[in-house]
């Protein structure tokens, strides 16, 4: 399956390791990781608009981040980790 993350970028369900919100991004560590991974090339804009959330990945060993326009609640909807989640909750 694949995930797409807005503008014309479509990625393997597969590489997702975590989606986040970054606009709830108040860490001071995860403003710094974001900082020092853009600095290091891992990081890829998909838009030059304000991104909401971002989506770390591993593709051949090696960790890419996007920055997405799309909200990380639609992303995670899209992915089906929510239904996952759902019936998890209703498992137990």
């Amino acid at each position: 399956m694949f995930l797409h993350l807005g503008e014309n970028v479509v990625i393997p369900l597969k590489e997702v390791i975590a989606i986040f919100d970054i606009t709830s991004t108040s860490s001071i560590d995860t403003k710094e990781f974001l900082k020092t991974a853009e600095e290091e090339g891992f990081v890829r804009r998909i838009t030059k608009d304000e991104p909401k959330s971002f989506i770390l990945t591993e593709r051949d060993k090696k960790s890419i981040i996007y920055l997405s326009p799309i909200s990380s609640l639609t992303l995670a909807k899209r992915s089906c980790f929510i239904d996952e989640f759902s019936k998890g909750d209703l498992n137990e």
